[in-house]
């Protein structure tokens, strides 16, 4: 069972300086946990990566474990529907993402980090009356963690 879930934040940040070329030492501790599924992250983390990178790239993640990026289930869902029934949290849902649509992975992390008691891995600080994942994770007392306090968690250094 995951243990992290991450956000495409993170995701961005590993694909944008974690070169496989250049940290490959990186690379075989992340795609073990993969293989153990120890960590992963959900379908509309991968669509959102999508409009930021090639599809070639992304299958780094998906080379290990076709499953990495994640369906979400039916409690997963009806959690989604948990969080914005707050009406604080409804501001989450960015106003360019309801108006020119497209993919918003924030609940979906959200969400099956607090079904499988996993760890949201985000680059989004927690702002005091804010609505970004760290917020809604406090809120309903999901752990989460930016990508460095992961490697520091789990003690990877390279």
């Amino acid at each position: 069972m995951p243990r992290y879930i991450v956000d495409s934040n993170s995701l961005s940040a590993i694909l944008n300086h974690y070169y496989p070329d250049r940290f490959p030492s990186f690379w075989n501790k992340f795609n073990n946990y993969v293989r153990a599924s120890d960590i992963c992250s959900v379908r509309e983390v991968y669509n959102e990566l999508l409009d930021r990178f090639d599809k070639k790239r992304l299958v780094v993640f998906t080379i290990q474990n076709k499953d990495f990026f994640a369906e979400p289930d039916n409690a997963e869902l009806q959690f989604i529907t948990k969080i914005y029934s707050i009406s604080h949290f409804q501001h989450n849902l960015e106003n360019k993402k309801l108006l020119k649509g497209g993919p918003f992975a924030d609940p979906f992390v959200i969400a099956k980090a607090y079904i499988l008691s996993a760890t949201v891995v985000t680059e989004e600080h927690f702002k005091p009356n804010g609505a970004k994942i760290p917020n809604i994770c406090q809120h309903f007392g999901i752990s989460f963690t930016s990508l460095e306090g992961f490697l520091q968690k789990e003690n990877w250094s390279f």
